[in-house]
C-alpha cells in the first residue's frame, strides 16, 4: 500500500465499515467481531512490531547522541497536547464522553505516519523517528498520569481510569513490540528481509482496520461528530503544530528538525488512542469518536503541510535520515 495513498485507503475502509450492514452480510460483522474478540490492542502490537523491525541501528544511535533535543521535543509534546485538549474541550463545553476521547487524543504519543510525512516535508527523519521512539518509550510512565490529571479535572472522570491498566496496555502493545521487532530483526536476517518488504503494509493495514472498527462500532453515533467536536479537534491539531514549531524555535533547532517536531506534536497516535478508549471506557464507545475523527484530520492537514514544506527551502543543515520503504 503506497504511503501516498494512505488517506484514500483510510476513507475507503471507513466507508466500508459504515455501509457494511447495508451490503447484505446479515449476521456477520467483522468490525464488531474484532472488538468483541479483544483484538484491538493486539493489532496495535502487530503494527508497532513492524515499526521496530523497520528501525535501522543508526536511529537508536541518534537517540543517544541527540538526547537533549529528543527529550526536549518529547517534553513539548507531553507538556502541550494534554493541556490543549483539556482546555479546548472544556472551553467549547464538549459532553463528558466526547471530552474523554478528546483528552485521550492529547495524551497519547505521536503517530507513526509523522515519520513518513517528515520525509516528504524535507525534514530531519532521524529526529522524527527518535521523537516517536522516545514518546513511545516514555508513554507507559507519562500517559497514565496525564490522563489522570486532565480527566480528574474534567468532572471526576479519573475515577474510571486505572493507571496500572494504562501502563500495562502501553507497555505490552507499544514499547514491548517495538523493542521485540528491533531486536529480532537485528539477529534474524531472514525476518528483517521480509519485514523490510511487508512491514509498512502490515503497520498501515492494522491501523486502518482499527479505525474502521471504530466506525463500525459507532455507525449509529456518527451524528455525534458535531461541528463543535470537529472544531475542537481542528483547533487541537493546528495548535499542536504551533506548539511544536514554537518549541523548536525556543530550542534553536535547525529548520529540518523544527519541521519534524511540528509534525510529531500535531499528529497524535489516534489509532492507539482508539484502542485505549474502547478498552478503558467500554461502556461509552462514543468516546472513540474524537480519536477516529482526529485520524482523518491530522492525516489530511499533515499531508497538506508536508506538501507545502516540500516546496520550501530549508534554512538549516539536514542530518541524513534513513531510507524509508515506499
Amino acid at each position: 500500500m503506497p504511503q501516498r495513498h494512505l488517506l484514500l485507503w483510510l476513507i475507503l475502509s471507513s466507508l466500508l465499515a459504515y455501509l457494511w450492514p447495508g451490503l447484505g452480510w446479515v449476521g456477520f460483522d467483522p468490525f464488531v467481531l474484532t472488538k468483541q474478540a479483544g483484538l484491538l490492542m493486539p493489532l496495535i502490537a502487530v503494527a508497532m512490531f513492524s515499526v521496530g523491525c523497520l528501525l535501522p541501528p543508526d536511529e537508536i544511535r541518534q537517540l543517544r547522541r541527540y538526547w537533549p533535543a529528543v527529550l526536549g521535543g518529547t517534553a513539548v509534546q507531553y507538556g502541550s497536547m494534554p493541556l490543549l485538549a483539556w482546555g479546548i474541550g472544556s472551553a467549547l463545553r464538549l459532553p463528558p464522553d466526547l471530552l474523554t476521547g478528546m483528552i485521550v487524543v492529547g495524551c497519547v504519543p505521536g503517530a507513526m505516519a509523522s515519520n513518513v510525512l517528515t520525509l516528504a516535508a524535507r525534514g530531519n527523519v532521524s529526529y522524527s523517528v527518535s521523537l516517536t521512539t522516545s514518546a513511545s518509550l516514555f508513554s507507559p510512565l507519562i500517559v497514565p498520569f496525564t490522563l489522570a490529571a486532565t480527566l480528574g479535572v474534567s468532572q471526576g472522570l479519573s475515577q474510571q481510569l486505572d493507571k496500572q491498566q494504562v501502563f500495562s496496555e502501553l507497555l505490552f502493545s507499544v514499547v514491548g513490540p517495538v523493542l521485540a521487532g528491533y531486536g529480532i530483526c537485528r539477529v534474524v536476517p531472514a525476518v528483517a528481509s521480509q519485514m523490510s518488504r511487508w512491514g509498512p503494509l502490515i503497520a498501515n493495514a492494522t491501523i486502518l482496520w482499527i479505525i474502521a472498527v471504530v466506525v463500525g462500532l459507532n455507525r449509529d453515533r456518527l451524528g455525534g461528530a458535531t461541528p463543535t467536536l470537529l472544531l475542537s479537534l481542528l483547533l487541537l491539531n493546528l495548535l499542536g503544530y504551533t506548539a511544536g514549531w514554537t518549541g523548536g524555535r525556543l530550542m534553536r533547532l535547525p529548520d529540518p528538525m523544527r519541521r519534524a517536531l511540528t509534525l510529531e506534536v500535531g499528529m497524535q497516535n489516534a489509532g492507539l488512542g482508539t484502542g485505549l478508549v474502547l478498552t478503558l471506557f467500554p461502556e461509552t464507545p462514543s468516546a472513540a469518536l474524537p480519536t477516529a475523527a482526529y485520524t482523518f484530520g491530522c492525516m489530511l492537514t499533515g499531508t497538506l503541510l508536508a506538501q507545502y514544506w516540500s516546496r520550501q527551502p530549508n534554512d538549516g543543515c539536514q542530518h541524513p535520515g534513513p531510507t524509508l520503504p515506499s
